[in-house]
């Protein structure tokens, strides 16, 4: 068998792109954790803004529950007559290095 300049080659190649493929696979994953918790963090603030219209007396306890009852987290609550404004937030995706949390805010009352 005659061996060229050229041998292994390829498998440098293939081990290149496997490392850009799990780079891409990798931060696709982050991506999706971020939107999944965005989708988290707003059903809860839209819920919790209800609940808390819904019982203008109790607004923001009844928030709170709320957010609490989908893993979330009432960070603000302000009632302005009958209107009522949230923010929750959730954690998001498990980085090494640092918490993230991800936020959603909420506004509920008679039109």
């Amino acid at each position: 068998m005659r061996r060229t300049a050229e041998d292994g080659a390829a498998t440098v190649l293939v081990v290149a792109m496997a490392g850009v493929l799990m780079f891409v696979m990798v931060g696709l994953a982050a991506a999706g954790g971020l939107v999944t918790a965005q989708r988290r963090a707003q059903a809860a603030a839209d819920l919790a803004a209800l609940a808390g219209a819904a019982s203008p007396e109790l607004a923001c306890s009844r928030a709170a529950e709320v957010a609490l009852a989908n893993t979330a987290v009432l960070d603000r609550c302000l009632v302005e007559g009958r209107e009522v404004r949230v923010e929750v937030s959730v954690a998001g995706p498990p980085v090494p290095w640092r918490e993230v949390r991800v936020t959603a805010e909420a506004r509920a009352g008679p039109a």
